[in-house]
């Protein structure tokens, strides 16, 4: 009787739940998504990329709504004014409001950017599953015209692609993905050759799938990660492009208007004083092909499984 005393006094009770220790939220497990955002979050300059490419497209497309010019009409009593109070950037040659053609410019060059950089991942996302998938003579054969295209230089083929086919926004946005599709098959190709010898893809095949199915129900969404991080530096390169075209005087041609063709116009002035007309659309070249590349480098960190899971 004593012993069933002694028991009875030692007893703890009843176990408490983690509910009760306000345990069940650091138990729980943090889904992928939120520890690849964690992970970016950590990226400082990945943060500041994608920062900087909100306030560009605030300043693009939301900011003309405020700041009202006319990007139609020349206007000469208004040529060359420095920056002041009426004109926040100065107007150039033709009179036209600075600040407000940075908006206008800053609209066609991420339209053009955006839109190639989307076109060529796709390309190249397909040309390289589909490399990768079947492999043998198939892959040698894609890999080889690849090879063949890599070694043509891509300014001189594009500027030849300008030359025949105008210098329409359309038009530029398919010469420009058809030019920067070439970065990314070999990436897509490397993850397809590692997940066709998974299980669950083996698994399909003996099931009967097709190649088809297998590509863009198993093979596409586990390799995101890559595209994901490819898109975002074919984008910048996509700007880079356009804005080396306009420079060269075979960008966007009037109305339309692009950042490399507000700096080609800046050169000819270069030594007459009006800063203002260069230093501006570079720099705004020069920070949103930079923040592409730092948004490409935080979700390369997002998506690495090494981090998300340290």
């Amino acid at each position: 009787m004593a012993q069933v005393d002694i028991l009875s006094a030692g007893s703890p009770g009843p176990t408490p739940t983690a509910q009760d220790l306000g345990l069940e939220s650091a138990d729980r497990p943090r889904s992928a998504f939120r520890r690849g955002l964690e992970v970016f979050l950590e990226n400082k300059l990945g943060v500041a990329g994608l920062i900087i490419v909100v306030a560009f497209l605030l300043f693009s497309f939301v900011g003309p709504m405020f700041y009202h010019t006319d990007q139609i009409h020349t206007s000469l009593d208004n040529v060359f004014l420095s920056p002041g109070s009426g004109h926040p950037l100065g107007t150039d040659q033709s009179g036209y409001d600075e600040l407000g053609r940075m908006m206008k410019a800053g609209q066609s060059s991420l339209e053009v950017g955006l839109a190639a950089g989307a076109i060529a991942s796709v390309i190249g996302t397909l040309y390289g599953a589909i490399a990768g998938y079947f492999g043998g003579f198939i892959d040698a054969l894609m890999m080889r015209v690849l090879d063949a295209a890599f070694s043509f230089p891509l300014i001189l083929l594009l500027i030849y692609l300008t030359t025949i086919y105008g210098e329409k926004k359309f038009t530029l946005i398919l010469v420009i993905a058809f030019t920067g599709w070439l970065l990314l098959p070999r990436l897509v190709r490397g993850e397809t050759l590692s997940l066709k010898t998974r299980e669950y893809v083996q698994a399909v095949k003996v099931m009967g799938g097709s190649g088809n199915r297998i590509i863009y129900r198993h093979i596409l969404p586990n390799a995101i990660g890559t595209i994901i991080v490819s898109v975002t530096f074919t984008i910048a390169d996509s700007i880079f492009l356009l804005s080396s075209l306009g420079y060269l005087g075979l960008g966007l041609q009037s109305p339309d208007i692009d950042w490399g063709s507000m700096l080609n116009n800046g050169t000819n002035y270069i030594f007459d004083g009006y800063w203002w007309l260069i230093y501006t659309p570079g720099i705004a070249i020069t920070v949103v092909v930079m923040a592409f590349n730092f948004i490409g480098d935080g979700l390369r960190d997002a998506f690495e499984s090494r981090l998300q899971h340290r």
